[in-house]
């Protein structure tokens, strides 16, 4: 029994069971760490358990896709085929979730080709080089902690009173929108805020509420606002 069924490829090049299962144990612990990288490298509003997952699996797939074709033209051309009848909707709000999805194909893909070393050092480099950005938070610019929502009803020209206490509480104080709507009393107004003291928040929102002409205070934390 165990002989027929170690004799049942019938392919054009015979398998070789131990390169195919060292192929995808090593796509599936490469797909391991690059998830794990991620689920401890990842900041904003995109998690997704799916996301993680399809970390995992996809190079395990693509590792045995590449033992399945076995350098064959013709049957690589049919599997070209097979997909394009597969549609895949899933959008990535963060551009470098798509590089992790990069990275665990081709690692798939260096495993199902049987390139043991270029894939773990592959791996690896790739480990490296996603905590360096989790670590440096390379690229981030400190531009400010709070974005502040009110509506001011009080005239244009009394906005001192508030621009006074706003430049109390932060270092720098920028509006980022004024909108008056048509109809109704009073503007909207939105402020982003590099506070002196972080820690301060509740004081100052706690004043803005109480000073006259202010009202419909919200608040946004920096971490929280999605990237773009």
């Amino acid at each position: 029994m165990n002989d027929w069924f170690l004799r049942g490829d019938y392919g054009l090049a015979p398998t070789n069971y131990p390169a195919l299962l060292l192929a995808l144990l090593l796509a599936f612990l490469a797909g391991h760490t690059i998830s794990w990288v991620y689920m401890l490298t990842h900041s904003g509003l995109s998690y997704s358990r799916s996301y993680v997952s399809t970390l995992i699996i996809l190079p395990v797939i693509v590792a045995l896709v590449m033992m399945v074709l076995a350098n064959n033209v013709v049957l690589a051309l049919g599997l070209m085929a097979i997909f394009a009848m597969v549609r895949f909707r899933t959008i990535l709000r963060d551009a470098l979730d798509t590089s992790y999805v990069l990275a665990v194909v081709v690692i798939g893909l260096a495993c199902g080709t049987q390139k043991f070393a270029t894939a773990v050092i592959g791996c690896a480099f790739t480990v490296v080089i996603m905590l360096y950005f989790w670590l440096t938070s390379f690229g981030t610019r400190h531009r400010y902690d709070i974005i502040v929502n009110l509506h001011w009803s009080r005239p244009l020209n009394d906005l001192i009173d508030l621009k006074a206490l706003l430049t109390r509480h932060s270092r720098t104080t920028r509006c980022a929108s004024q909108r008056s709507n048509e109809g109704y009393p009073g503007t909207d107004l939105s402020y982003r805020l590099l506070l002196r003291d972080p820690a301060r928040i509740e004081d100052l929102l706690t004043e803005l509420r109480s000073l006259n002409g202010v009202s419909r205070v919200t608040s946004l934390q920096a971490q929280d606002e999605s990237e773009i």
